[in-house]
């Protein structure tokens, strides 16, 4: 006995919900990367970059923190890196390791402080001395 529409059955609405979820989560794996990821997961803007032979440093700053990561030129293979960041009158903060991408990010707070900045790749390294003052 068929009632209405021919060749759909009662379970055709929740197959259509489920293929509709199925793309939304297929969409977001596809997606663009998030904002952090070009950043390195620090918030703020720009203020510095400082040039290394395998890549650079970056430091953030924000109302109330100064952030600071290490970007290799060329991802992908494992490489030793890292990244410090030390307020004026406080202890450094450091990310250090066996790396592909970037080292850090390492965020200090930084209302009215200068922050003296670290980083290498491999052999070379870079400092910033006193910044943001």
């Amino acid at each position: 006995m068929e009632h209405g529409r021919k060749g759909r059955g009662r379970g055709a609405a929740p197959v259509r919900v489920f293929v509709a979820g199925l793309m939304l989560c297929a969409g977001g794996l596809l997606a663009a990367p998030p904002v952090h990821a070009a950043t390195g997961g620090c918030g703020g803007d720009l203020v510095r970059t400082l040039p290394l032979q395998a890549g650079e440093v970056r430091v953030y700053k924000s109302r109330t923190q100064a952030c600071a990561v290490t970007v290799a030129r060329d991802p992908g293979r494992r490489r030793a890196m890292a990244v410090s960041i030390q307020p004026r009158g406080g202890v450094p903060v450091r990310d250090a390791g066996q790396f592909t991408r970037y080292a850090g990010p390492v965020t200090v707070g930084a209302i009215s402080r200068c922050v003296y900045v670290k980083g290498s790749i491999e052999a070379g390294s870079v400092d910033s001395g006193w910044i943001l003052c």
